[in-house]
């Protein structure tokens, strides 16, 4: 008997594009293409790249105010996380604040440079450093991912700034050009080139992730507020939950963006699928025969 073989081609991959629920990858508002083209190939070069002012004040006030009355008294529980460091998760079952800074056309208009299309939300949480805190060691995002280096970036990063980054109340540090890096670590030398990403409130860095990086020591008298999101391919793991941090009822809050980034989309053929049908069906209440 001849054995069939499945091929790039075949009925079986094309199988699972979605029909009734088309996705909405890259239909978010317009940015300008030259605009997108200078940032992406800045990213490209340097492994990041930051964004400045993109968020008006006045919202960023109003996040950081909401905010602030949501962060742990406690901080982390080791040197990563931060002893003298404030980390809130599960961010979105709390507050829907920070979704327009996850799903901000800029940053959405280069992941669709740098990921697949249907690339996923990885996790979302806010940080807020504190007088006194000791610099994060360095690392890269996508590290967990068991696939030896170099290569291409399984996921990317924003870090939002609420307050100023200044060079001394813990910016976000990175080594320019370490996402090429093969399995070197960073030495003593590399870490003589790492900067800070200094940048005024309402701005982000936005970098892959294989660029080394940390956040950084905050020697003033001041604490340092930011949100960060991390998004990773559309067949890779999420490293937040989210079918189980956000429920149902939450999700159909966010916007379609946001949906498709928390898992509520289908990555081809059929990879995210609920009982063999689209995901969407639960947000809008439809039984399998609907």
């Amino acid at each position: 008997m001849e054995q069939r073989v499945l091929s790039g081609d075949s009925e079986y991959l094309k199988s699972g594009f979605a029909k009734a629920f088309p996705s909405n990858a890259g239909s978010q508002t317009g940015v300008d293409p030259a605009e997108l083209d200078r940032l992406s190939a800045a990213l490209q070069r340097d492994g990041y790249v930051i964004l400045e002012r993109i968020v008006p004040e006045e919202q960023i006030d109003t996040i950081r105010e909401e905010l602030l009355t949501l962060l742990p008294e406690h901080c982390g529980r080791n040197g990563f996380e931060g002893t003298l460091t404030q980390r809130l998760y599960a961010v979105i079952s709390k507050t829907l604040a920070c979704n327009p800074l996850v799903e901000h056309p800029l940053v959405l208009g280069l992941l669709d440079r740098v990921l697949a299309p249907n690339y996923l939300l990885s996790q979302l949480q806010v940080i807020n450093i504190l007088p006194g805190e000791l610099a994060q060691p360095l690392h890269h995002d996508d590290g967990f991912y068991p696939v030896p280096r170099p290569r291409p970036p399984y996921g990317a990063a924003t870090v939002i700034a609420l307050d100023d980054f200044t060079a001394d109340n813990g910016a976000t540090v990175v080594i320019p050009g370490s996402h090429t890096w093969g399995k070197h670590e960073p030495d003593a030398e590399d870490c003589k080139r790492a900067i800070p990403a200094i940048m005024p409130k309402g701005s982000m860095v936005l970098f892959l992730g294989t660029l080394w990086h940390g956040g950084g020591a905050n020697n003033s008298a001041a604490s340092r507020l930011a949100v960060t999101a991390q998004y990773c391919e559309p067949w890779a793991r999420q490293q937040e939950n989210f079918s189980l941090s956000v429920p149902l009822e939450r999700a159909r809050e966010c916007s379609a963006h946001m949906q498709r980034m928390l898992g509520y989309s289908i990555h081809p053929p059929f990879m995210g699928m609920v009982n063999g049908m689209h995901p969407r069906r639960l947000l809008e209440g439809k039984t399998e025969n609907q």
